[in-house]
């Protein structure tokens, strides 16, 4: 499997938006926390998670191919879970429907951070530090309010036993850890 300094260079070799590196730290981190908390490799997880966007500027984002591509990437220097998961995280691109942990663990870890983002933005110091777990819920029902994150991918942390307030918390918790690599 991959080491993390290799896929850091992977990373900045085919994401050049700061933007865009700042999400997969943050999904990296997420991931490695939900790894904590169901007892899974933490390197693999989290790895899944800094990778999970590898071709989202070589596809433009295209929801047909973005998350296939990545596959031609990253086969054989990571394991067949991760490049699943990595996949599945776009499933309208694959035409099946997520169905494991991993799978359903991503796609909720990597939306996440895009909402806890975007509550910090709002916030007058625009940092994180200050954000409760209260207002990243609270924030889930305002349907205008970051509206192109897609709620029911963060709900799938349902589907791995984990309640919306506890992903909320742990995934938070996780990016406040990273706040300064985040700029956040």
């Amino acid at each position: 499997m991959i080491k993390r300094e290799e896929a850091l260079t992977l990373l900045e070799e085919n994401i050049q938006s700061e933007n865009m590196r700042k999400h997969c730290y943050a999904s990296e981190a997420v991931m490695r926390a939900l790894a904590r908390r169901l007892g899974k490799n933490e390197d693999e997880w989290g790895i899944a998670g800094l990778l999970h966007d590898i071709d989202v500027e070589i596809t433009n984002a295209d929801p047909k191919t973005h998350g296939p591509y990545a596959e031609n990437l990253l086969k054989g220097t990571v394991t067949d879970e991760m490049l699943d998961a990595i996949v599945m995280h776009n499933e309208m691109a694959t035409g099946k429907e997520r169905s494991t942990e991993f799978q359903h663990a991503l796609a909720a870890g990597e939306t996440i951070t895009g909402l806890i983002t975007a509550t910090a933005l709002v916030y007058p110091d625009k940092k994180i530090a200050p954000v409760k777990a209260k207002s990243i819920t609270k924030r889930m029902k305002q349907k205008a309010f970051a509206a192109s994150v897609k709620r029911e991918n963060i709900l799938e942390c349902e589907k791995i036993g984990i309640p919306l307030n506890e992903f909320a918390e742990l995934s938070l918790n996780a990016m406040k850890e990273i706040d300064e690599v985040l700029g956040l």
